[in-house]
């Protein structure tokens, strides 16, 4: 019953109608005494209007048609002796397109993965935090994953659109990587030997390092070192780098940021590797070369408005463009916004924002609710209160005894609940009240639940729709994060086996591989020499 921020929770507003279903954002304490919580909103399909729900659709049906490779593909001529090998792969797609095809399912399970369907929006609020009634889980939907998945999983609800009360608008979600078969890269089959290559070599890349080039790595630094020179002179020369980096200290550093080794080495590369030239291109017959990154080229007004809109709407740099710095560039933006993150102006911020979220709550303990829901029917057939709105009934009046659940139709359940108009006199089970007030459906379509139809979804497109040109200010990311821990003997190598392995200057020659065995056996030796091990104990390494 600890609840956290980041968990994905029920709400309860209502008796009777569903729960509501959100993501805590903040845990803060009123000043009386009792706990609030902001949270972002998710919305069901039947809170969506009938209008955008067939909007999602149509776009739905667009997109398959302009994207199924299924509809149109031909098959390539192919050799005859390897015609087996590619039956046997359609047929294997042929498998994996009947297993994951949601037309398939039956008509039961087809209704119940409506109800698991959610709308993602950037609208918050703030709900005592007493009415969290237990937790779920909401994740973004991607082409990888059957979306059937989620029948099998309690509590588990899927997202792909964004839904804007406001505007009553519905969004795509672009936070999703770009993964499945549509967006594989078009690898070309490889070369027999003497055989020519038929490509346009204008269209492919541009070759701007040599990796075999004739120059060492030390002359390589000691190019460099020396552009970084020219540069820190070349802000001494000009008056608005001058003003701009007051100090010798400061235009030193901006000379040695990546923008002057990117000149630098593409000096280089022009000049054929040929170190005079070189010198002689980094400083002309105007004076030497100034190469300023985007740090150097923003003002101070335009750094804060960055900042601003930052905050508002965090890496959103499109919303950041088109409402604060209209005259950058995308490209402008982005550069800048990662220069920025090595500042110390973003490790103060951080800082303070860390602060900010130590002050706050972090977790609040809510117990189970066990009041008796007013919709429960007592052992007299009875609502337990009288005068109740939407499917209550009144006092003394017959809560359907007899009558079997609305959703399942069974007759015996340790408890019921009066459930839909009360002229109707319906009620459902315990557990198909469980699932109303979770999932905001019952099992089986009835004709009193009002709900429209869902999207047509298949195998192409597993959730079903995909709308272009979206923008949401706000966006909900679940994906989990990963990273790649070093073991203690690469780190031990790195500063130990410098003559052996050099790291900043590896990428120079991508494609020289790395004598790992030596740097290990040499790692060794170095520890073993260096902490001899005394006659009862055993090497410091294996």
């Amino acid at each position: 019953n600890m609840y956290r921020v980041g968990d994905y929770v029920y709400f309860e507003n209502s008796s009777s109608n569903p729960f509501l279903i959100r993501r805590i954002e903040e845990l803060n304490k009123t000043a009386n005494g009792n706990v609030e919580a902001k949270v972002v909103c998710f919305y069901r399909r039947r809170d969506i209007p009938s209008t955008l729900i067939g909007l999602a659709d149509k776009h739905a049906s667009q997109e398959l048609d302009n994207c199924d490779p299924t509809l149109s593909a031909e098959v390539p001529d192919v050799p005859q002796e390897t015609l087996p090998k590619v039956e046997e792969l359609e047929e294997e797609m042929e498998t994996e397109t009947d297993t994951d095809n949601p037309q398939q399912l039956t008509e039961k399970q087809q209704h119940q993965l409506k109800h698991r369907e959610l709308f993602l929006s950037r609208q918050l609020e703030s709900l005592p935090a007493t009415h969290i009634r237990g937790k779920c889980s909401v994740t973004l939907l991607n082409e990888t994953e059957a979306v059937f998945s989620y029948l099998e999983k309690e509590d588990s609800f899927f997202y792909c659109l964004v839904y804007d009360p406001q505007q009553k608008t519905l969004l795509a979600d672009k936070g999703e990587i770009r993964v499945g078969p549509r967006y594989q890269a078009d690898i070309p089959d490889l070369l027999k030997e003497d055989e020519e290559d038929e490509r346009d070599q204008l269209k492919l890349e541009v070759k701007i390092w040599d990796p075999d080039s004739p120059l060492t790595d030390r002359q390589i630094d000691q190019f460099l070192v020396l552009a970084r020179s020219v540069g820190t002179f070349a802000r001494a020369l000009d008056c608005s780098s001058s003003i701009r980096q007051p100090s010798l200290h400061m235009s030193a550093a901006a000379a040695s940021r990546d923008i002057t080794l990117f000149h630098s080495m593409d000096t280089l590369h022009k000049n054929n590797y040929d170190v005079s030239k070189a010198i002689s291109a980094l400083v002309p017959q105007g004076g030497p070369v100034l190469c300023r990154d985007e740090m150097e080229e923003w003002s101070a007004s335009e750094a804060n408005l960055f900042e601003e809109a930052l905050e508002k709407y965090g890496k959103d740099f499109s919303d950041i463009r088109q409402d604060f710095l209209p005259w950058k560039s995308l490209t402008s933006i982005i550069e800048y916004y990662y220069m920025w993150k090595t500042t110390d102006r973003y490790v103060q911020q951080k800082r303070l924002k860390a602060a900010e979220a130590e002050s706050r709550l972090k977790q609040v303990y809510i117990p189970n609710y066990n009041k008796p829901n007013p919709n429960q029917i007592n052992v007299n057939n009875t609502v337990s209160k009288p005068g109740m709105v939407n499917g209550a009934g009144f006092q003394g009046q017959n809560g359907g005894a007899g009558r079997a659940c609305e959703s399942c139709y069974t007759t015996q359940s340790y408890q019921w609940y009066s459930w839909g108009p009360p002229n109707m006199q319906c009620r459902l089970c315990a557990t198909c009240w469980n699932y109303w007030k979770k999932y905001g459906g019952l099992k089986m379509p009835t004709r009193l639940e009002g709900e429209r139809p869902g999207p047509t979804r298949n195998s192409a497109n597993p959730h079903g729709y995909w709308v272009k040109n979206a923008n949401p200010k706000f966006t909900l990311k679940t994906r989990q994060a990963f990273c790649l821990q070093t073991t203690r003997l690469t780190k031990i190598a790195r500063y130990y086996c410098r003559n052996l392995f050099h790291p900043r200057q590896a990428a120079r020659r991508p494609f020289l591989p790395i004598n790992s065995a030596a740097i290990k056996a040499e790692c060794i030796n170095l520890f073993n020499v260096r902490f001899a091990p005394s006659k009862t104990s055993t090497s410091f390494l294996p």
